[in-house]
């Protein structure tokens, strides 16, 4: 038991802000991350991005926690948040300074209940994506001016009230035809794949419309059921899926020729307004109407032209007549001058011919006496005139070497002015060394 007279002992005083960063911290450090779930109240986006609103306790207990959600986490959400929505929130409690309020920042949203259930959906869709059900390159353009329109869906449901009136007031003239089907519940993908097999064996349609109203994932799973998907994807007749709201998305919107963001949607998408085809058609009347009258303009001009010149056939004859002065004076001025220039060119020619003849004869002569002297000094006649003589062994095979020789041989000598037939007496080989 503490005594009352005794003094107090010393205690720490805080600051407001160091107690507030102190119990933020302590709160990070104790929760670090965790989910909570409950129902959205007074959600508001900012014109930054930023969301801010409340969740309240799912279970009707009076309890309220103050929710941010800055811009990069909301949009990564993929639905549109709203009031009494019941969601599960991922992110870390922290404490607001300026108003010293408990909030949660929010990193993560998505409804509450689908997490499993979301989580098959993206194994599911990544799955057909890579057997090619969702490529671009094998999806088809609708008919424009469709006139035979199918419609898949439950004759219960306001879908189907809402495509009739939609092409009632499109498109009147379209013939409509219902296939009807399930379109929630575990009976649902084997209708919808009946109903589509129906369409395309009977051919009564151009382009077929799947469609129902919005829902939950669960409500709307029979449209991401791979036996559905797999027949979207493999039929004949184009297919525009319309299914829910415009943020929901099925794997069979994804399989569709065409996505419309309501059943709504996929009827106008499937047809061209009346009021569009009247105002193309008086648009086309008016273009019509433009371009009969250019022509008949230019071809009265032309008729008005070729009747003048009918009616006054001699003034043709006059310019040509003119025509053919003009080119003959034309040509009586320029033949003479043409002649007059070509003989003064041939003039020209033969003068540089006789000057040019002469001088390439003496450049010949020069050049032949050049060569004649140059094979005189090659002739080895010439040679043998200056006292040389050429030996053979008497067979025309020349000798050049004493090594060639030998005592008494027979040897013919050619000198200048004759030949000799000569014997060797001797043979002396000059040492080459001494």
């Amino acid at each position: 038991m503490v005594d009352a007279l005794k003094p107090a002992s010393p205690r720490m005083v805080w600051g407001v802000s160091a107690l507030l960063t102190a119990l933020s911290d302590a709160l990070q450090a104790r929760f670090p991350v965790i989910a909570v779930q409950g129902e959205l109240s007074g959600f508001t986006r900012a014109a930054s991005g930023h969301c801010y609103f409340s969740l309240k306790d799912a279970e009707g207990q009076p309890a309220m926690l103050r929710c941010a959600m800055f811009r990069r986490a909301a949009s990564l959400v993929d639905f549109a948040p709203r009031d009494g929505m019941t969601v599960e929130l991922r992110g870390r409690l922290d404490l607001y300074g300026p108003r010293g309020e408990l909030q949660f920042i929010v990193e993560a949203m998505r409804r509450s209940g689908e997490g499993a259930l979301y989580e098959q959906f993206l194994r599911l869709k990544a799955r057909l994506e890579a057997q090619g059900l969702f490529d671009a390159d094998r999806k088809r353009v609708p008919p424009p001016y469709a006139r035979r329109i199918g419609v898949i869906t439950s004759t219960g449901g306001a879908a189907l009230h809402d495509v009739l009136t939609a092409l009632r007031r499109r498109a009147p003239h379209a013939r409509v035809f219902i296939y009807p089907t399930l379109v929630q519940g575990n009976e649902a993908p084997p209708q919808i794949v009946r109903a589509l097999a129906l369409a395309n064996a009977r051919r009564d349609a151009e382009v077929l419309l799947l469609v129902r109203g919005g829902g939950s994932l669960e409500d709307l799973w029979a449209f991401n059921d791979e036996r559905v998907v797999a027949e979207v994807a493999g039929s004949a007749l184009p297919v525009i899926c319309g299914v829910g709201h415009e943020t929901d998305i099925t794997l069979a919107d994804l399989a569709a020729d065409l996505r419309a963001p309501t059943p709504t949607a996929a009827a106008e998408l499937a047809t061209v307004s009346r009021q569009q085809c009247l105002e193309t058609l008086e648009a086309l009347e008016r273009q019509l109407v433009r371009r009969v009258e250019q022509r008949l303009d230019a071809a009265a001009q032309r008729l008005d032209r070729l009747a003048l010149r009918l009616a006054r056939p001699g003034d043709a004859l006059a310019r040509q007549r003119r025509r053919l002065d003009l080119l003959s004076q034309r040509l009586g001025q320029v033949a003479p001058k043409r002649v007059a220039l070509q003989a003064q060119r041939l003039d020209h020619l033969d003068h540089r011919l006789a000057r040019a003849l002469p001088a390439q004869a003496q450049r010949g002569a020069h050049r032949l006496d050049a060569l004649a002297a140059r094979l005189q000094a090659l002739d080895p006649r010439q040679v043998l005139a200056r006292g040389y003589a050429w030996l053979d062994d008497g067979q025309g095979r020349a000798l050049s070497s004493v090594r060639q020789l030998s005592e008494g041989q027979d040897l013919r000598a050619v000198l200048a002015d004759g030949e000799a037939e000569l014997r060797v007496g001797r043979v002396a080989c000059r040492d080459e060394a001494g």
